[in-house]
């Protein structure tokens, strides 16, 4: 290569590592800045220097370790080479590797070290956790060791024993090829192959390679414990593990150690030649089989089989014990329910728990949301609301709650340019609330906070704001996806939108940020830097950016604390609540590992997705771990964006880690929670999915009924769509259950018997006492009482219900959607509750509204009613159980005759519908089936002959039900609509 090429290729290396380092240097002061902001900067600190260390400690390592053999087999070189073919051709490479021989290793070792420094970094977590972690009491079933080897060490030891393989392969390969070219080793020509000094080098390679082998089968006697081998499907070793594999990796290591010995002494000391090394390996390799393969396969194939419930029983109830203390399950309490499938009790209306029932279904309402409480079309509330409880004048009950903010996707495209969307509209404003069992006669739920006015407007909102936020400005939430930049120099000059004004709704009032959130950027050098690492001159150059100016990134809730506590994973429903007048966010973080010994492994992002993952409810990542623990409750300020970690698991011994990791001081002691915050902690929705779906199998705790697998139970599908196959999520409820003691505000699931469809139990989860409590409602085996997806069906087909139901969607004018179902245990029976939503087809991105109310007790299609509200609901079955000698069916109302305030009358139910009743009710149930095959087929012609078919057989049916009803034998009186629940 010419000078002006070698210039040339100088240049672009060295622009192109002066450009790589600048952009590493910049990510790297911006995220200090950022982590200085929110006081975290022992994290930022401890991470990077940890990686750092890691990358020289390890890369240097194997720098050293390839260019020591490197060098070595360059100095072990024969200094009298035998002629031939073979030597001619390899001196033209010796010619241009001996000038730069140093240089060439140097290069060689360092690209080597590089990578594996590199790969180094990765690991800063292992490091960490093994310099920091403590005991945690508990010894694993065979070894005896404490867990804490396994969660804190076992990781970083087997990494380092890869490093150490590889170190080994790199410098045999490199010193073989080295030997190689400078005749060290010939493949051609008389005498020996190999000469006495490149031989001992080698073979000490291969035996040191050898002696590492023996580690590793030390290290697989203890990574048995982690693997799945126990029958049926269960982690651990089991016993052909036990009996056979153990003792043979325990040989095995052994072996190898002689072996290792063995080809030392004799390439080397005795025959001086590789025959007798070669057949060490050879009878490694032939023990490796015999000793490690086929004997535990005979174990396994002539003493477990013939009998492997007995043999795998003690093995079992390991994994089972194992499983259950790895994610909380030990303390769960299970209590024998007895459905008693009777009538309804006649003072169900005055129940207390089912007068909480939440009827607004938060996936559904956030559109009505957004359409009632914004008065300007980027202001959203998100996919999903979320579930909250709050005291007001003396009563608990839940809340629907949601942030108003600002979606910068709903911005119009005069607004959307660049100082619009990062200097004026900032954040959002307010936390709106919703009773959640509460609607205004619209269907609309009642609005009790978070007004853009003084005072609210409208007839479906309270006169005052009940949960009264002192500052309702929302700078951080899960809508903040755009950095913004925020101050300015003159108190008078506010350019920020606040929110409209309250005498002219096309004027807006605008504010300037007061707080502490935010990394100022008054400096030429960080707006330089900003400039640069956003690639947006407007840094420089707008006269928005002053001396006074704050930029907000990392905005997201969620995206914060995974920031701030990078080895936490965190919940995938963040929810806000107000807290001493604050608005703030309230996260869930897990700890979580996967070396835990004889536990259960499973996939998180499987495990917690149902049909709202995706839909304002983040899916976790897809990571398989078998250890889990709800050991932190964060917070996020929406208005300065502070994060605190605050500990609330306080005998995890993986937090107690970590918090030592980093100083002592990351988290808040469980002890300092503020009160008002810890009145709003729930249980955590993916903790209680882990949970219940692990129950389904390991409520078993007899390791025999585990074997048979036949008492297993599965979560069941949505039950408005359960073809669709994703599972029904779980509901919280402020309610009380039976067996309780008072009400709880309580995440509820119910599940079914595996590969049936009946209910098998139902799981709740609360806190008492500040303590997570597990509980099980199980269900005898003898009884049958319909799951979540059959009572869906048994009430939408019954005969009165679907004809109302068919009236509500219009002929096809309106959209009827189901809300979750609650699956509700009483005293004596379940009651179950699903409100029905309804909205209109001709409105574009029309929200929703709740028009009835499907409720039924007991056995799902026995005592059916749909009713206007809820309390109405359980008047009418409380009527029914009153009246019923033997069980019949509510009349329902008809949709949009209720009168609000009218007092309730008595409802007596109708007999069985017998001949062109019957037959009409019938072409009813067949007209709907038609409509939903249309559906699902996407046939439009026939949806629209089904939609004609069932408004013929509804006519149909009411003309007739007209006609008998004239007979004073079968008039039924109807229920006229009450208010509200709760109104």
């Amino acid at each position: 290569m010419s000078r002006r090429g070698r210039v040339t290729v100088g240049v672009l290396v060295g622009v192109f590592i002066l450009f790589t380092l600048l952009g590493w240097g910049i990510d790297a002061y911006t995220d200090y800045l950022w982590f200085s902001e929110v006081d975290f900067t022992q994290v930022f600190s401890g991470v990077l220097l940890t990686k750092l260390l890691l990358f020289l400690v390890i890369g240097a390592a194997m720098t050293l370790i390839v260019a020591g053999n490197l060098y070595l087999a360059y100095r072990l070189r024969p200094l009298l080479r035998p002629h031939s073919a073979e030597q001619a051709t390899l001196e033209r490479y010796r010619m241009i590797l001996t000038p730069r021989l140093g240089t060439w290793i140097t290069v060689v070792s360092l690209i080597v070290g590089f990578f594996a420094g590199l790969s180094a970094q990765n690991r800063w977590a292992d490091w960490m956790l093994f310099r920091n972690g403590g005991d945690f009491g508990v010894q694993d079933p065979e070894h005896k060791v404490d867990i804490s080897f396994y969660i804190f060490e076992f990781p970083l030891l087997r990494y380092l024993l890869g490093v150490g393989f590889t170190a080994v392969v790199l410098s045999l390969l490199g010193a073989l090829a080295v030997h190689y070219i400078f005749g060290g080793v010939r493949l051609q020509g008389v005498g020996d192959r190999m000469t006495a000094a490149a031989r001992a080098h080698l073979t000490t390679l291969v035996a040191i390679f050898v002696l590492l082998k023996a580690v590793a089968y030390i290290l697989d006697r203890r990574a048995l414990l982690l693997e799945q081998h126990v029958s049926p499907g269960l982690y651990g070793a089991g016993y052909t593990d036990v009996n056979a594999l153990l003792p043979a990796k325990e040989i095995l290591a052994y072996i190898s150690v002689v072996v290792a010995i063995a080809i030392i002494v004799f390439s080397n000391a005795v025959m001086r030649n590789l025959v007798w090394p070669g057949v060490s390996l050879a009878l490694l390799a032939i023990s490796a089989v015999a000793i490690g393969g086929i004997y535990p396969l005979a174990v396994q194939n002539f003493q477990v089989k013939p009998s492997l419930s007995d043999k795998e029983a003690p093995y079992i109830q390991r994994s089972i014990d194992a499983t259950r203390d790895a994610f909380g399950l030990e303390a769960t309490d299970v209590t024998q329910y007895s459905a008693a499938s009777g009538s309804p009790p006649t003072n169900l209306a005055d129940n207390t728990s089912a007068q909480n029932v939440r009827l607004i279904d938060p996936q559904l309402v956030s559109q009505a949301f957004t359409q009632s409480q914004q008065s300007r079309g980027f202001y959203d509330f998100g996919e999903k609301l979320d579930v909250d409880r709050y005291t007001i004048d003396g009563k608990t009950q839940d809340y629907v709650v949601g942030a108003r903010e600002i979606n910068d996707e709903k911005l119009t495209a005069q607004q959307r340019n660049w100082l619009n969307r990062h200097t004026v509209y900032t954040h959002g404003y307010g936390l709106v609330a919703a009773p959640a069992n509460q609607v205004c006669g619209t269907g609309l739920p009642f609005f009790v906070s978070g007004f853009l006015g003084s005072t609210n407007q409208g007839n479906c909102a309270s006169t005052t704001d009940e949960i009264k936020a002192e500052q309702p400005r929302i700078y951080y939430g899960e809508q903040s996806s755009e950095y913004v930049i925020v101050g300015q120099e003159s108190a008078e000059k506010n350019v920020e939108f606040d929110r409209p004004q309250e005498q002219n709704s096309d004027a807006s009032e605008l504010y300037t940020y007061e707080g502490t959130g935010g990394v100022p950027i008054g400096s030429f050098l960080k707006r330089a830097v900003f400039a640069i690492k956003n690639t947006e001159s407007n840094f420089l150059l707008s006269d928005a950016v002053n001396s006074k100016s704050r930029l907000m990134y990392v905005r997201n809730p969620r995206d914060r604390v995974e920031k701030v506590a990078p080895f936490l994973t965190i919940d995938g429903d963040p929810y806000p609540a107000v807290v001493g007048g604050k608005i703030v966010w309230i996260l869930d973080g897990y700890t979580t590992a996967q070396t835990y010994p004889y536990a259960q492994k499973i996939n998180l992002a499987t495990e917690t997705r149902d049909e709202l993952t995706g839909q304002g409810s983040f899916a976790l990542a897809r990571d398989d771990v078998n250890y889990m623990r709800n050991s932190v409750k964060a917070t996020v300020d929406a208005y300065d964006g502070t994060v605190k970690l605050y500990e609330f698991d306080d005998s995890d011994p993986v937090l107690k880690a970590w918090n030592k990791a980093f100083g002592g001081d990351l988290v808040v002691p469980k002890a300092e929670i503020p009160t008002d915050l810890a009145s709003h902690f729930r249980y955590p929705a993916d903790m209680f999915k882990v949970q219940r779906n692990l129950l389904t199998k390991f409520h078993v705790t007899d390791p025999q009924t585990f074997f048979s697998g036949n008492d297993f139970w599965e979560v069941p599908n949505a039950p408005d769509a359960p073809q669709n196959g994703v599972k029904q999520p779980p509901f919280y409820l402020n309610v009380k259950l039976p067996e309780q003691d008072e009400t709880r505000f309580q995440l509820t699931a119910g599940v079914t018997p595996a590969d049936r469809e009946n209910m098998a139990a139902l799981i709740s989860g609360s806190y008492v006492d500040g303590q997570p409590k597990l509980e099980v409602l199980e269900l005898p085996d003898d009884t049958v009482v319909s799951g979540p997806v059959q009572v869906h069906q048994r009430m939408t087909n019954n005969a009165n219900v679907a004809s109302d139901l068919a009236l509500l969607s219009r002929q096809g004018q309106a959209t009827v959607l189901y809300g979750n179902l609650i699956s509700l245990p009483l005293d004596k029976d379940i009651l179950y509750v699903e409100p029905v939503y309804v909205r209109s087809n001709s409105q574009a991105n029309a929200a929703p509204l709740l028009q009835k109310v499907l409720m039924s007790y007991g056995d799902g299609g026995t005592y059916v009613v749909l009713e206007d509200n809820l309390t109405k609901g359980l008047q009418a079955l409380a009527e029914l159980g009153r009246t019923s000698g033997t069980p019949t069916t509510e009349t329902p109302t008809t949709p949009g005759t209720g009168t609000p305030g009218a007092t309730p009358t008595p409802s007596t139910a109708p007999p069985t519908v017998t001949g062109d009743l019957a037959q009409a009710a019938a072409a009813v149930d067949k007209a709907i089936e038609d409509l939903k095959a249309a559906q699902r087929d996407g046939d439009f012609v026939k949806q629209g002959e089904a939609l004609k078919a069932l408004d013929d057989a509804v006519n149909r049916f009411q003309q007739l039900q007209a006609t008998e009803a004239s007979t004073p034998a079968t008039t039924a009186p109807a229920v006229a609509p009450s208010v509200s629940a709760g109104s």
